[in-house]
């Protein structure tokens, strides 16, 4: 390759970080405030660059070094941004439109690598043992550390019946499993219920935050208030699907007042969720239970009801997600996802950040599922019909104890929530 021609591929990939990293192609631009670090951090990777190009122990491509440098400038900010390069957007795109199913994951980016947030009850992943904290390696011959979220993401979906190729590492283990589902489009369970302590303890366990399931809590939520005699357990462990209006509606069902959320961002305008007096549903006793599973609307609900003094939160600390992403086209047809915004708690940290601590830390006993619903008791009963023979009952299977849900029922009966 010709001199001249190396150095005009080093000098427009210069110019194409400074531009995306300083609001070049942004629409509108976005402002370099006081950003003269910014532009002697480019000097330095221009420096970097000329090292390559003229030390490295081959020619390197240097746009596939400026690409690589661009996943990893926006990978830096945050799990949810992410660069694709033209290719890779038209790519995108074209999958957008399919039928898509999946293997029945909800994945995110922690330490480079994609990591399991919580896995659809029933699932192909559920079925093969697939746990949240898991992490995915590679998705067929491609490492994940290489992957923005977005790729990762179109890669998981795919075909119903198709097969999908990857290898997983779990957390107590340095050795990868190589594994092959088979996609399917999964459904969440319908709403859990349940009663503990002769029927004192309602406790309710969504596998999602939609409006369907927000509006049938609700009715068991009105019953509640109506009659007086229950505490409410919920349960929202591993519940990471949803939105923020059914998130919004869910909090604003125990809170007759104070700050629910906030959406913030350095150009984004703020918007703020206030509990409405008229959406208030029950004053009952209430706790909940949370763990490295629950993410995204599941936290908003969380993190209202703490710090409202509404509720105690009983198990592990949450995920951390919840941002807005913008995309932004560049000139080349590649494609920015950045993340614009993010959903603050009422305490004004960024749940993304911060994540969500319980007021009583409760780790999850070792073997128990934390995508497995909590075992139900004594109200899932099945009478056996008049004159019909009883069947010979199954052998009891060696249930776990449940520590967080164990605990949460403990302060619930001596009347200590909120």
């Amino acid at each position: 390759m010709p001199k001249a021609l190396k150095l005009s591929l080093l000098a427009i990939s210069v110019l194409l970080i400074v531009f995306v990293f300083l609001g070049g192609f942004l629409p509108g631009g976005v402002r370099a405030g006081s950003d003269a670090s910014a532009y002697q951090q480019m000097e330095v990777y221009s420096e970097v660059l000329q090292y390559i190009q003229n030390d490295y122990v081959v020619t390197p491509n240097i746009p596939d070094v400026t690409t690589g440098a661009l996943h990893g400038l926006l990978e830096g900010l945050d799990p949810d941004s992410g660069y694709l390069t033209a290719s890779e957007f038209k790519l995108y795109q074209s999958r957008e439109s399919e039928s898509k199913a999946q293997i029945g994951v909800h994945i995110s980016k922690r330490y480079g690598y994609a990591t399991v947030v919580s896995v659809v009850p029933g699932s192909p992943a559920d079925h093969a043992g697939i746990v949240d904290g898991d992490v995915i390696e590679e998705i067929g011959n491609q490492s994940t550390r290489v992957m923005p979220l977005q790729l990762i993401q179109m890669s998981l979906d795919g075909q119903p019946g198709s097969t999908l190729h990857f290898s997983v590492i779990e957390p107590t283990s340095a050795t990868p499993d190589a594994m092959t589902l088979t996609r399917s489009t999964t459904d969440y369970p319908a709403l859990h219920v349940d009663e503990y302590e002769n029927s004192s303890i309602l406790y309710l366990k969504p596998y999602d935050l939609t409006q369907n399931r927000v509006d049938d809590m609700l009715t068991k939520l009105r019953h509640v208030q109506a009659t007086g005699k229950q505490k409410v357990l919920l349960d929202l462990r591993d519940v990471t699907g949803g939105d923020m209006n059914s998130a919004v509606e869910l909090a604003n069902a125990f809170l007759k007042s104070g700050t629910i959320a906030t959406l913030e961002g350095q150009t984004y305008p703020k918007q703020a969720w206030t509990a409405d007096p008229k959406n208030f549903v029950t004053s009952a006793p209430l706790m909940v239970l949370v763990n490295h599973g629950t993410s995204g609307p599941a936290e908003i609900v969380a993190a209202a009801l703490k710090e409202n003094k509404r509720a105690q939160l009983v198990g592990d600390r949450t995920f951390g997600a919840g941002s807005v992403q913008k995309q932004i086209p560049l000139p080349d047809g590649a494609m920015l996802f950045l993340s614009v915004a993010k959903y603050h708690a009422p305490d004004g940290e960024a749940i993304q950040d911060k994540a969500v601590t319980p007021n009583v830390m409760v780790a999850a006993n070792s073997g128990f599922g934390l995508q497995t619903p909590a075992s139900p008791h004594g109200l899932v009963t099945v009478p056996t019909p008049p004159g019909a023979a009883k069947a010979s009952p199954a052998p009891p299977a060696a249930a776990q104890p449940d520590d967080q849900l164990n605990k949460a029922l403990e302060l619930l009966k001596q009347d200590k929530a909120a």
